[in-house]
């Protein structure tokens, strides 16, 4: 007869129950784990996002969840905590439950600027959440008024350099990524031409169409229609390669050698979400984003589907933070201590 289990000598009768009560509930959670996600969800999930209603990252968020609902069968509810630089929304979702029902997606400033520009933070970004997938990549584009008589990317430069300091670029909220991006060309390309803040992309367009702003740098998903339009001359994209709904449009890096520069978003949930729940949420999400409909409107919006394993999605997250925590300390946007 095989013993499953053997009490000690120093153990009274009286233990021996509980012990055995013990290792069958141990066994019933190890072997019913897998169960648990594959049951996953049973009730709605909610995704915590940083953008306020109608916002880019609002946008994106509701495909997914719309689409993660149907797959499902559970509704995927979307949770808008904007502002303080992704802080509000960040702080929300470190502390909700790690059961699974509360998933989270930050931008990329949220893990490139923030840790450096509002440090001390109340959480980790590093340790409070562990990835879930990514979603998709995000190019800027530079832009131009039609009436400033630059055609291409050189023109700007060589303009740049023949003027220095004379020209004006927007790129709208100071430490977000199209004023990083704005910064890390002027770098690379070794131009002097002035940041002008905006507390948003229309206020920014207004001073660029009537010719008070020279330049440009925003998300494609908010210039696509004016560049299409004519309203505006795009110069150069910053996707390390050309893109399939503007290929006659050179990257920055066919003139400025190595330059690239991408927006992005990921799911992530808090630390200790069980890891059967995870897998099942990756693979789900992947499934969804693999959807030709689902890539096509991502395009739409001038967004770019890249799907990926957990662990990918942490050494993406680092190499970014590698590259842009530089370029944060010397614009002096780290938070004075």
């Amino acid at each position: 007869r095989r013993v499953l289990f053997r009490s000690g000598p120093g153990m009274s009768k009286q233990h021996r129950p509980w012990v055995a009560v013990a290792f069958v509930v141990g066994l019933a959670l190890a072997i019913g784990t897998p169960s648990m996600a594959q049951d996953y969800p049973v009730r709605p999930v909610k995704f915590i996002n940083q953008g306020g209603p109608g916002s880019g990252p609002d946008v994106i968020c509701r495909i997914v969840a719309d689409h993660l609902s149907r797959l499902w069968g559970q509704q995927a509810v979307v949770l808008n905590h904007p502002g303080a630089g992704g802080a509000i929304a960040a702080r929300a979702a470190a502390a909700a439950e790690p059961d699974g029902y509360t998933l989270y997606m930050p931008a990329s400033a949220t893990y490139t600027v923030l840790p450096e520009s509002q440090a001390p933070l109340p959480f980790n970004l590093d340790k409070d959440f562990v990835p879930v997938g990514f979603v998709s990549e995000q190019p800027m584009v530079i832009t131009v008024p039609p009436a400033l008589g630059i055609n291409t990317l050189s023109d700007l430069i060589a303009r740049a350099k023949a003027e220095p300091g004379k020209l004006l670029y927007a790129g709208t909220v100071r430490g977000q990524l199209p004023h990083l991006a704005g910064e890390l060309f002027k770098a690379k390309a070794r131009i002097d031409i002035v940041f002008v803040p905006y507390p948003g992309s229309s206020q920014a367009l207004q001073d660029v169409i009537g010719g008070r702003i020279a330049v440009m740098v925003e998300n494609l998903s908010v210039l696509s229609g004016l560049i299409k339009a004519g309203t505006l001359k795009a110069l150069a994209v910053t996707a390390p390669e050309r893109l399939a709904s503007f290929p006659d449009l050179p990257t920055v890096a066919e003139t400025v050698p190595g330059f690239a520069a991408m927006g992005w978003f990921v799911v992530m949930a808090p630390a200790g979400t069980p890891d059967a729940v995870v897998r099942k949420v990756n693979i789900d999400l992947n499934a969804t984003l693999d959807r030709p409909d689902v890539r096509q409107r991502f395009q739409d919006m001038g967004s770019f589907v890249r799907t990926m394993k957990p662990a990918e999605v942490t050494q993406y997250i680092q190499k970014e933070q590698t590259a842009w925590r530089p370029l944060v300390r010397q614009l002096g946007l780290t938070a004075s201590p």
